[in-house]
């Protein structure tokens, strides 16, 4: 079983009420059991919302304790985004999920490059929140831009 951003399949999740519809997941996934989430929606964030980022480092700094998210407003929301990621984790673990695919970039979802805390459009080597959870719990993650 794997774990998809519901974004990239077209669900309108994206912070602004957007999606990510990816074609190229759709295709990878056609004849694969999968099981879509959204950790930002999962950890009580309504959609849409605020834009938010990662302060100074990244998703494993979060879970540390190291640093926080806000959003583009100053207001600390990193509280809910480990909830969504400890609630992606139990779904991952309830369907025995090995492998996710997640959006790259996002401050929850990317597994190589999150944007910098600036809110100016620069990215940066690191993960999301939930992406680093589920690498620390053995499942795999990849981004959209993986996909061959």
């Amino acid at each position: 079983m794997i774990l998809v951003s519901a974004c990239l399949l077209g669900i309108n999740c994206k912070y602004n009420g957007d999606n990510n519809k990816n074609d190229k997941v759709e295709e990878y996934l056609k004849d694969k059991q999968f099981i879509v989430v959204c950790p930002e929606q999962l950890g009580g964030m309504s959609t849409p919302r605020e834009p938010s980022e990662i302060i100074k480092f990244d998703g494993n700094a979060v879970i540390e304790g190291k640093t926080s998210v806000i959003n583009n407003k100053r207001l600390d929301v990193t509280k809910k985004f480990k909830q969504g990621a400890q609630e992606a984790l139990k779904i991952a673990n309830l369907y025995d999920c090995k492998k996710a695919i997640l959006k790259e970039g996002s401050p929850s979802c990317g597994s190589n490059c999150i944007y910098d805390g600036t809110f100016t459009g620069k990215k940066i080597p690191g993960v999301g929140v939930t992406a680093a959870l589920l690498r620390k719990n053995g499942i795999e993650v990849i981004s959209e831009k993986d996909l061959i």
